[in-house]
């Protein structure tokens, strides 16, 4: 065992960003895995908090060798790469950050909805190609009186709601169930597709929303209409989205999110009428103070 007992140890169980281990250093004595799996059992015991993300989820045999832990505290809002009935069952609470960060992907939503309808990213293409001295840039959509359907009104979703009808859009949404929201709920995912300019994925991940977007909501979103995920790459069906997006059966998509990160499908880099971010929604100075203030509130507990 390390000889600073001052500090609350914590064992990583999975990727954490480098900046927020080197912020928790000073209150925290981070262990990562090859320092504390082959401690004595009694050792491991006395560890009780640990430290993830969504990405690195919690495994089974890493968990399994701290028998004394009690708390799971894990970077980023997602939680299907953990098995949640498994760890409460064993008395370990799983405490995801996503109240910091609703704000930073609301609002990379909505710069996404800007990029596509407005041509922002093929714009700046179009002027260094030297396609301005030849012809009129392509028209976009007006952002002011656009349809937008939102899937998954949560936390997220309701703040991308809240922005976009501040700029004039109509917003109707769908999820599990009707919420007591001003905005039109719409029950059939594939009906809001067929009325809206734009829809916008921010539901949660996991089994029951894998592929929503595959097909047949494409097909209703239809050639004039967007598709943006800034939820996570399980959502869309990508063989179907690439499909629509190279025979122009939609107009175009924006994706934070895919199912291979960071290497996703590369038939994506030759679309034009795809714009392709890499999981950035919440990079922002501000989210980074939020989020690393966060995590150190989770894992400062009493024994």
């Amino acid at each position: 065992m390390p000889c600073d007992t001052a500090k609350p140890l914590v064992a990583i169980l999975g990727a954490v960003p480098a900046d927020v281990k080197a912020a928790l250093l000073p209150d925290f004595h981070l262990m990562e895995p090859e320092q504390w799996v082959d401690l004595l059992p009694e050792a491991r015991a006395k560890i009780d908090r640990a430290l993830t993300s969504a990405v690195g989820g919690a495994a089974r045999e890493l968990v399994e060798k701290l028998t004394g832990l009690r708390r799971i505290a894990s970077v980023g809002a997602g939680v299907d790469r953990f098995d949640q009935p498994w760890l409460e069952a064993r008395g370990v609470a799983l405490c995801p950050t996503p109240e910091v960060m609703t704000e930073d992907t609301a609002e990379y939503a909505v710069a996404l909805v800007f990029a596509l309808l407005r041509n922002v990213v093929s714009n700046d293409r179009f002027v260094r190609s030297g396609a301005w001295t030849q012809s009129r840039a392509p028209l976009g959509l007006r952002i002011s009186g656009a349809q937008v359907g939102i899937v998954g009104l949560g936390r997220i979703g309701s703040r991308i709601a809240e922005k976009l009808a501040a700029l004039g859009c109509s917003v109707a949404y769908t999820g599990r169930t009707k919420k007591d929201v001003k905005w039109r709920f719409e029950p059939d995912a594939l009906r809001l597709a067929a009325q809206s300019d734009v829809v916008i994925l921010s539901c949660a991940g996991g089994e029951a929303t894998r592929h929503l977007a595959d097909i047949g909501l494409l097909e209703a979103l239809g050639p004039q209409s967007y598709l943006v995920n800034v939820s996570r790459g399980s959502v869309v069906d990508e063989a179907a989205l690439i499909a629509a997006l190279e025979e122009g059966r939609i107009a175009g998509a924006a994706l934070d999110v895919f199912e291979n990160e960071p290497m996703p499908d590369p038939r994506f880099l030759q679309l034009e009428n795809c714009i392709l971010s890499p999981h950035a929604a919440v990079f922002t100075r501000q989210n980074r103070v939020d989020l690393i203030a966060r995590i150190a509130e989770l894992l400062s507990f009493d024994d």
